[in-house]
């Protein structure tokens, strides 16, 4: 927790790594960075990974670690969840199922270069590939292989939530790089929010690549986009 943060407010946060790598460590700096900008104590969710543990091992355990707050006695509407990739897929998968149990939702969501379709059909897979140098559609299917059961439907709201109800979300910033694959995702996910009077805010950073809040000790964009996030989570609980 950095110096001057409020205890009473938690910022959950789900890493990336397409589901089956990165970690706590990985996304240390992040994690931290993010809840000095935002004024709170963070959580970062260790779940377990593909392809030695498959769905719906992730989601279930991004659900036990709100449950846990919410056991420490930490109101919901003093928790924001965030996450980046595939993390922000769970933050979204999460908060569906909350919804869908009836238990209040957390104050807001925020999310980086969110993988939000794993059918990918993003226009962005094609049209994005020359520039992006991280992320690259044949990559994403093999992590979708290794996450999901053999005959699986991909538009599961618990995998893709581009598809699912967004009706009843809280307030989401979606923050994405104008030069990644995954740019769709993002696009259409805000879209599909708005549309269903969901407050939502787009985020597109130019020249920017998957994920690049997590080089912020280099990147100046980074660091903005981190600040950016803090003020968002600051407005909302």
């Amino acid at each position: 927790m950095a110096p001057g943060s409020d205890p009473s407010r938690v910022l959950m946060y789900l890493h990336g790594g397409g589901y089956c790598s990165g970690s706590i460590l990985s996304h240390r700096r992040l994690v931290t960075e993010a809840g000095r900008a935002a004024g709170m104590r963070t959580l970062a969710v260790g779940y377990r990974l593909a392809p030695e543990h498959p769905f719906p091992a992730a989601f279930d355990d991004v659900l036990k670690a709100w449950r846990f707050l919410r056991e420490l006695g930490i109101a919901a509407s003093r928790i924001a969840v965030g996450g980046d990739s595939a993390g922000g897929g769970l933050t979204l998968a999460l908060i569906r199922r909350l919804i869908e149990l009836g238990e209040e939702r957390p104050a807001c969501a925020w999310v980086v270069s969110p993988w939000t379709d794993l059918t990918m059909s993003g226009a962005t897979l094609v049209t994005k590939d020359a520039v992006d140098p991280i992320i690259h559609k044949a990559y994403l299917d093999e992590l979708a292989d290794a996450y999901l059961s053999v005959g699986m439907d991909r538009t599961d709201a618990r995998v893709s939530p581009l598809y699912a109800d967004l009706k009843g979300f809280p307030p989401i910033l979606v923050q994405v790089g104008a030069a990644e694959t995954l740019l769709d995702d993002a696009v259409r996910l805000a879209a599909a929010a708005g549309a269903v009077d969901v407050p939502v805010t787009l985020q597109i950073w130019p020249h920017m690549i998957h994920a690049w809040p997590l080089w912020n000790a280099h990147l100046e964009a980074g660091r903005r986009a981190l600040i950016s996030a803090g003020s968002f989570i600051r407005g909302h609980i």
